[in-house]
């Protein structure tokens, strides 16, 4: 997975990142995957999108008004580990869908967004995502293969310098268009104009060419994906791995006055962890 595409990171830092837990299980996906094994993908291979598309300024008009009342927002606690590290460059969401299960606010709030994606099954989690004037994402990778990445522009700025590169190839986002792309290829996003762009998110089921592997993907789907839920406001369900981040997220509060206090200290404890890690998995 490491020398996947083009753009790679350094070996060290690719050495401790998470997305190595499910390589093993992301290389199956590759393998069996009916698409083809490159960074952006024909939006026209999953034809539920086209309902999407053909739709946007319904979809738009919705987002606009949880816009306009502050709705898109970062979540208000430490309660969404995918995404918490985006928070700190103004990524915001709103969510929809969170592989099964539609979101209450989303059916209160969205009614005709969520009817649309009532009729795309392979869509397994949606959400609003705006990236402010000025933001941006760093390069990274996402750790799950089963899934697709696709991205419906509803309000952009409509510039070539609001754009996001997978892999090194650059896609700029428009008001009603589409771009379908494999999230495990290292990727970032830019916004270097003056206007928030806001699109909708979406997982969509990765299609197989063996039926056993497609069930695989579909169990991953529905109990490791599943455990990832949060919410858009108090009282929304939020899965095991998220109500165990924000515990270990108090940790990482520690360590970072650790640092504060001792930076050698740190360093030296830090990396004794990281080869005692690596001696009970190699020896």
């Amino acid at each position: 997975m490491h020398y996947r595409g083009s753009v790679r990171f350094p070996a060290f830092r690719q050495l401790l990142t998470h997305t190595n837990y499910l390589a093993p299980y992301n290389l199956l996906m590759d393998a069996f995957s009916a698409l083809p094994n490159k960074p952006i993908l024909d939006c026209d291979d999953i034809d539920e999108l086209a309902i999407l598309r053909e739709n946007w300024e319904i979809i738009r008009d919705e987002a606009v008004s949880l816009y306009d009342i502050g709705s898109i927002k970062r979540s208000d606690k430490l309660d969404d580990a995918g995404f918490n590290s985006f928070f700190k460059f103004g990524w915001t969401r709103f969510y929809l869908k969170w592989y099964g299960d539609v979101l209450p606010s989303a059916c209160r709030d969205c009614p005709n967004t969520v009817a649309l994606l009532s009729k795309t099954p392979n869509i397994k989690a949606a959400m609003f995502a705006m990236l402010p004037a000025g933001g941006l994402l760093t390069p990274h990778r996402d750790p799950f293969a089963g899934s697709l990445r696709y991205h419906l522009g509803l309000l952009t700025p409509n510039s070539d310098e609001c754009f996001i590169l997978v892999d090194g190839q650059k896609y700029s986002w428009r008001d009603g268009d589409d771009v379908l792309f494999d999230e495990t290829f290292i990727h970032e996003a830019h916004n270097k104009t003056e206007r928030d762009r806001i699109i909708l998110f979406c997982d969509v089921r990765r299609p197989m060419r063996i039926e056993l592997i497609n069930r695989l993907n579909a169990f991953m789907a529905g109990t490791v994906a599943r455990a990832s839920a949060t919410g858009n406001e108090e009282g929304e369900e939020i899965g095991f791995l998220n109500k165990l981040f924000g515990k270990l997220y108090s940790v990482r509060t520690i360590s970072r006055r650790f640092k504060k206090w001792n930076i050698v200290a740190y360093i030296m404890v830090k990396y004794s962890l990281y080869i005692g890690l690596l001696y009970l998995i190699f020896f």
